[in-house]
């Protein structure tokens, strides 16, 4: 196996950012090319195939990779990491240039938006270590899916699929995402859900389960003020069965993350949650995975990622 210490291995999506990344990829080149980082890169063609250019690069020997695009390109990359069987995931350093739409997981990691500071932070290898987490499904259709980021249930993930479907198409942004939230909020009923955190079981209706390792979903909604990357505790926030209205009322309070203090909602940290056997969508990082969810768990410190944590 040839072994490259010193070049980082680009995973490049042309489609991020509604296609925003095609369009300035001639211009991040150059910025690289720029700080004396050394690069090979490969452009993905379709969903899914991140995975698999994330497992050619570790197999040629890289162990330093770069994702450029979204936080549902972060996601691929990560699944390739944690998917392959060459070496152990935590050899391996993962950057990002951010041109996806919402770029969460940036937010928690205090990666710039900016395209030459974000370079600049790769090129300094400015690392810190994050827990990742994992899924695993009642029907055996859908693998497992590891996530670096968040996990929506119920009314995340309905949105997380319209806005998906939006992004083949081409099309979509910040602006079409908002308007996405508002149309399937006023369709949206919640869903009887029946799961167990440590201890604690619940079993009623639901608006939306978001289960984190980062603070952040839905480009820039705080559901998870109080999450730390890398304490080795999923941060679990439920959001019981309230009314259309009270979503609108509260939205403020979704992206700044005083909205956690409403009665109608329970925040809690585990490490394991348990869900009763159930056809509930799922989205990780964004992506829409799987219908199903059975157990999440977490893989403490077990990545490497460039970035910094408050």
């Amino acid at each position: 196996m040839e072994k490259i210490e010193l070049t980082w291995g680009l995973i490049v999506n042309p489609n991020a950012g509604s296609g925003k990344c095609q369009k300035n990829w001639p211009t991040i080149q150059k910025l690289i090319k720029r700080t004396k980082i050394e690069f090979e890169f490969e452009f993905t063609e379709c969903k899914g195939h991140a995975i698999e250019l994330t497992k050619q690069f570790i197999e040629k020997g890289f162990r330093k990779l770069i994702v450029v695009g979204g936080d549902g390109t972060l996601n691929e990359v990560v699944n390739g990491v944690f998917n392959q069987k060459d070496v152990d995931p935590k050899t391996i350093t993962i950057g990002m240039v951010p041109v996806g739409t919402g770029n969460d997981w940036c937010r928690t990691f205090q990666v710039p938006t900016k395209y030459i500071d974000a370079i600049k932070l790769i090129r300094d290898e400015k690392t810190v270590v994050q827990d990742i987490g994992l899924v695993d499904f009642h029907n055996n259709k859908f693998p497992t899916r590891y996530f670096a980021n968040v996990a929506g249930i119920g009314f995340d993930a309905t949105v997380a699929h319209a806005a998906n479907k939006l992004k083949e198409q081409g099309k979509g942004n910040a602006l079409s995402y908002i308007l996405i939230l508002l149309k399937t909020l006023l369709k949206y009923n919640s869903k009887q859900m029946q799961l167990t955190v440590g201890k604690q079981k619940f079993k009623e209706r639901m608006f939306s389960i978001g289960i984190g390792i980062g603070k952040y979903n839905g480009g820039g909604m705080k559901q998870l003020p109080n999450a730390i990357a890398n304490d080795g505790l999923f941060d679990i926030t439920i959001i019981k069965n309230i009314s259309k209205w009270t979503v609108i009322k509260e939205l403020k309070g979704l992206y700044d993350g005083s909205f956690i203090t409403h009665p109608k909602i329970a925040v809690l940290k585990d490490t394991v949650i348990s869900f009763a056997k159930n056809q509930l969508e799922i989205e990780t990082d964004g992506e829409s995975v799987g219908q199903g969810p059975q157990n999440f768990s977490i893989l403490t410190k077990a990545l490497r990622v460039v970035g910094s944590l408050k």
